[in-house]
């Protein structure tokens, strides 16, 4: 027996599963560890190989070039290569664990790292958070199929992916756990949140080993937090809410138009031109935009236009912070621009990028106006984590990511109240993220209810009785007498020809003819059967048959597949499933 056979077999990973799924935690972590490196290392070449010998802050033919080429170089490689979408990564992830039993496709171990580093190494301007949280949510996936795990622990490896990718890709284990937890939604228990942390922590060591100690952002905060300022915080917080709405909406709505041609080629050409002039505008919309976030958090704010167009008018602070203004509205352009075109990446780093970019434009509006003196880089860095609190529904992400990418924690309240304000704001104009807009409007978000989320386990084909009598429309009141006399069942389906259903005849329509002997060879089937309001089709989901008994009352339903009659189900038969899977679903 080959030894993957073995170790796939092995009673370790059946007889011991607590244990089992703590090994297989670690080993999500170190690979989501690896792989989030191997990502910002490839991205980071291809970069620094593009760049070489010219700056990405001034105009250049190349930022006019470089986009167009990366999203055509996606296009060819997911079109022609892979043959299957891997956009909007976060929202695949929700998908499988909705409507996929939490298998996600096994092509998505790379191919998400390779789209991603092509659109983000040429500088589309998108992150690559999403692209690697793909890729750490498949490789959890991979192995729960692998070792045949049951759909709970598979989705818990999935949430352990996309925490290993997250702790990885930013050094921030907390913010990996709470990214899992509120955006994936998974089950806060004590059985789901150590592996949640062992991958955190593996994923995050990972990265340090490999890539240093250093943070994202390194900021000495000189500024100690007054609380005086607390009300411009709040502030900052509406505002954040208000523009995160703008985010999600700037969004499809560009999305929504790029996709309105159908040919991908008309959308990359489109989509590549505008964008490319964009950057070219406005070359801090090259690629993830980070380093235009540390020339703001730098002492020489308005370095991030240099060499560009805006230079001259850079040194004016009106002007300059018009100019910011527009980065900031056309930012979720460029972003929308990039995956709609045919990239692939995330809004990660674009929040993060908007979310600094209104910080910085909000402090310096009061400051200017003379009202109060506030901390320039604080805002900028709650400003982050308002926007991405507002645009992911995750506040707590938010929070402890701008905690640990900065490696301060002096900020923790004016962070809370911030993200806190910006996503309510945005909850109240926006009901749902960006990542879970389009499965809510399709009615295939449940990982956010776990009603939803069991009754997504159940099939109609597995509750199907078929020891229901049949009868046909013409026999008589006499030999439908017969026939309930040998069923243990008071509804008798009426069918002809190969299983075609006519209509339903019911004991209690039934009990009033039954002892009128004189109508036995008068009355037919036909003339005692009704069609029935509610039927269940072989095609309905466990969620709408439940909808269907509450609002039918019933207490059995015909099961249809087209016209043909299938059998019946029973809503003791259905209730029953449904507190068996809760158990096990809810078990610690």
């Amino acid at each position: 027996m080959p030894f993957v056979t073995r170790v796939r077999n092995s009673r370790f990973f059946h007889s011991h599963r607590r244990d089992a799924i703590l090994l297989l935690s670690f080993v999500v972590g170190l690979l989501s560890g690896l792989a989030a490196v191997l990502l910002k290392n490839v991205v980071h070449d291809i970069d620094r190989l593009l760049t070489e010998g010219f700056s990405t802050q001034g105009p250049g033919w190349r930022l006019l070039l470089y986009p167009v080429i990366g999203i055509l170089l996606t296009v060819i490689f997911v079109r022609f290569i892979l043959k299957d979408s891997i956009s909007h990564g976060i929202t695949r992830i929700l998908y499988a664990i909705s409507r996929k039993n939490s298998l996600i496709k096994p092509h998505n171990t790379y191919s998400s790292m390779l789209a991603g580093a092509a659109t983000v190494g040429f500088g589309g301007s998108v992150g690559l958070e999403a692209p690697i949280v793909l890729t750490g949510s498949a490789l959890g996936s991979r192995i729960g199929r692998f070792f045949r795990l049951n759909y709970k622990t598979i989705t818990l490896l999935v949430g352990c992916g996309a925490t290993g990718a997250i702790a990885g890709i930013f050094k921030a284990p907390i913010a990996g756990v709470g990214f899992t937890l509120e955006v994936l939604m998974l089950d806060l228990t004590f059985s789901s949140l150590v592996p949640l942390m062992i991958s955190a922590v593996t994923a995050s060591s990972v990265a340090w080993f490999l890539m240093g100690s250093d943070v994202l952002f390194s900021v000495q905060l000189n500024e100690i937090f007054s609380l005086p300022d607390l009300p411009w915080y709040l502030l900052l917080g509406i505002l954040a809410g208000l523009v995160s709405a703008y985010f999600g909406h700037g969004i499809r709505v560009v999305e929504g138009y790029l996709g309105k041609f159908h040919s991908p080629w008309k959308r990359w050409a489109i989509g590549g031109v505008v964008l490319a002039l964009l950057i070219y505008l406005f070359p801090p919309l090259y690629g993830e935009g980070y380093e235009a976030l540390r020339s703001l958090l730098s002492d020489h704010p308005a370095n991030i236009f240099e060499g560009s167009w805006f230079m001259s008018v850079a040194g004016h602070t009106g002007l300059f912070l018009g100019l910011l203004a527009i980065v900031i509205l056309i930012k979720v352009i460029a972003t929308a621009i990039t995956t709609g075109a045919g990239g692939v990446g995330g809004i990660f780093a674009p929040s993060l990028f908007i979310g600094g970019f209104t910080g910085f434009f909000l402090v310096n509006v009061i400051n200017q106006a003379g009202w109060i003196k506030l901390p320039v880089k604080s805002f900028v860095l709650v400003g982050m984590a308002g926007v991405m609190s507002g645009v992911m529904h995750a506040p707590l992400t938010a929070m402890f990511l701008i905690a640990e990418i900065t490696g301060g924690y002096q900020l923790f309240i004016p962070l809370m109240l911030t993200v806190a304000v910006a996503y309510v704001t945005s909850r109240y104009l926006q009901p749902h993220s960006v990542y879970n807009y389009r499965l809510a409007k399709r009615g295939e978000l449940i990982t956010h209810n776990k009603d939803k989320a069991v009754l997504s386990l159940m099939d109609v084909a597995q509750l199907i009785e078929t020891d229901f009598k049949v009868v046909k429309p013409k026999q008589t009141l006499r030999e439908l007498v017969n026939v309930v006399a040998h069923s243990n069942r008071n509804i008798f389906p009426v069918v002809e020809g190969e299983q075609h259903f006519l209509g339903l005849i019911i004991m209690e329509n039934l009990r009033h003819v039954m002892f009128e002997t004189e109508k036995y060879d008068q009355l037919t089937c036909a003339d005692l059967m009704y069609y029935p309001e509610h039927f269940v089709s072989l095609s309905d989901s466990m969620e709408e048959v439940a909808i269907k008994f509450q609002k039918s009352g019933k207490y059995n339903m015909v099961v249809l597949d087209g016209d043909k009659y299938v059998g019946c189900v029973s809503r003791a038969r259905v209730f029953s499933k449904y507190r068996e899977l809760l158990k096990d679903f809810s078990e610690e």
